[in-house]
């Protein structure tokens, strides 16, 4: 029997609708919009309106949040009409799972963190994305952690991000093969701006990985 998974793909952090729109073009199965304004890529709830009426039928959109009002999430997913939060503070579980949308959980990757624990914690999350850990930043760094934390016994779907680019993306998938993939300054050309050719590899090079492993 030949089993067959496909890696999914989440490009986050998007600002203008043509990047969000060409990249659903592409193949990217979510899109995020960033709701945290000390990021770069924070968007305001009319611009990401702007964005989302670009996303067709079939994508993910995701919104991402750190340690938010409750007010605040509930005005995005009723005025935006995102599909799935990602939530990348410290929000307790109880508070990530009483909106009306479906949630993940974001968790970077310090020395301290015990995935054991985090799977218990959130095992109502639909995917625990792993990024990368900063002192300062909440993500999009571009740095990586060491992939070999990761138990292979993990039950949730797992998404990763931290790091990730167009010319490493296949050995990330050989090597954890997660649920998803999640980039955003991996396939930028400034903060907030896609690159298109970027993106475009990215696509290619996931599926060149999957259809050779169908081989």
């Amino acid at each position: 029997m030949i089993t067959m998974r496909r890696t999914r793909v989440k490009i986050c952090g998007f600002t203008q609708s043509c990047d969000a729109l060409l990249a659903s073009e592409l193949g990217a199965d979510a899109i995020g919009l960033v709701f945290y304004p000390p990021s770069p890529r924070n968007v305001g709830i009319k611009q990401a309106e702007e964005i989302s009426q670009t996303v067709p039928a079939f994508v993910t959109l995701v919104g991402l949040f750190v340690d938010p009002d409750r007010a605040f999430v509930e005005e995005v997913i009723r005025q935006v009409g995102i599909d799935l939060i990602q939530f990348h503070g410290n929000e307790p579980a109880e508070f990530c799972e009483s909106f009306s949308v479906p949630y993940i959980k974001a968790v970077r990757m310090h020395s301290e963190v015990d995935l054991g624990e985090i799977e218990k914690e959130y095992s109502s999350a639909k995917g625990i994305l792993l990024d990368a850990w900063h002192p300062t930043e909440k993500g999009g760094t571009g740095e990586q952690f060491d992939w070999k934390r990761i138990p292979s016994d993990f039950k949730l779907p797992i998404i990763l991000a931290g790091g990730l680019t167009p010319e490493n993306v296949g050995l990330a998938i050989e090597v954890v093969q997660p649920f998803a993939v999640d980039l955003s300054s991996g396939v930028e050309q400034s903060k907030g701006i896609k690159d298109h050719a970027k993106m475009a590899r990215l696509l290619t090079e996931v599926n060149r990985f999957e259809c050779k492993n169908e081989l």
